[in-house]
């Protein structure tokens, strides 16, 4: 069963408040919360945490058969999950509206905007590719779990190591980390989705990472996927409120200015972890 919706002195205090340029959480209106990383112990294993909004990305490998259209290309699938651990929301059993919404974004973001080179992960053309699976599990819902999950995601993928294979003939060798290094995946950018959230009163400006009560209360939401380059990957919004062009690209404006920061924190924990791991070979 779903809880209540928030009750009419919350709705109130909230709209005013915002209406001051004031957040319940004290950011400004266009701050994004600061994220951090904890990385497992395997490669691809990735925690991602956004205030009290927590994700858990995982990437797996494993070599298949590639589809006969596209014998050249490895294959990569997104799942997400989101327990009723996250938040009293969501129920067990089949998927909720905001579970298929959030792996629908994931698969634009991650998938169709070609940040995997998908030719890099064949192996034996039209026997043997690589196929990657990212599981996304949302621990805890406080809000904007679209951001934290793609920025989970794309983490995970900059992270994860594959064993490096020898192709013998049709023999297929995969050598393990203790024998060859692993090798990085071949990334041809990394996008980063910042979500903004809209509201009924015309005067009332968005806001940027909306808290889970923002989110209950806004009239819209518009989600910008963008890498480090200003080039717009998906540019998302499902309804809501009608916005004017120059607000669009206003927005778009904010969200290279937060992407460029995103870019710089994860290079910067990624090395930090990488520098920190024994990677021994004999």
């Amino acid at each position: 069963m779903r809880p209540p919706s928030p009750s009419i002195p919350e709705k109130k205090f909230l709209y005013d408040a915002l209406k001051q340029s004031l957040r319940l959480d004290g950011r400004d209106m266009l701050d994004f919360r600061t994220p951090t990383f904890t990385f497992g112990p395997e490669l691809g294993w990735v925690e991602c945490a956004m205030g009290k909004t927590r994700v858990i990305a995982q990437l797996d490998a494993k070599m298949v058969k590639p589809l006969p259209e596209r014998p050249f290309e490895g294959i990569i699938t997104i799942h997400s999950e989101i327990s009723p651990m996250a938040s009293p929301d969501y129920e067990p059993g089949r998927p909720s509206e905001e579970e298929v919404t959030l792996t629908r974004m994931l698969d634009k973001v991650l998938r169709r905007s070609d940040t995997i080179d998908k030719e890099s992960l064949c192996i034996l053309a039209g026997q043997r590719v690589w196929q990657l699976r990212l599981t996304i599990h949302v621990l805890a819902d406080a809000g904007n779990i679209l951001d934290c999950s793609c920025l989970a995601g794309i983490v995970a993928f900059k992270h994860f190591r594959k064993p490096e294979v020898e192709v013998i003939g049709d023999e297929v060798i995969v050598h393990s980390p203790s024998e060859r290094a692993p090798i990085s995946l071949a990334i041809h950018h990394t996008p980063f989705c910042v979500t903004f959230a809209f509201f009924p009163d015309a005067l009332t400006r968005p806001v940027v990472d909306p808290s889970l009560l923002e989110q209950r209360l806004s009239s819209g939401l518009m989600s910008i996927a963008m890498n480090a380059q200003r080039e717009i990957c998906v540019l998302h919004k499902a309804g809501g409120v009608p916005t004017a062009p120059e607000e669009v690209l206003r927005l778009i404006n904010v969200t290279s200015i937060l992407v460029k920061d995103l870019d710089r924190r994860v290079e910067a924990r990624l090395l930090e972890d990488w520098e920190g791991r024994k990677v021994e070979v004999r």
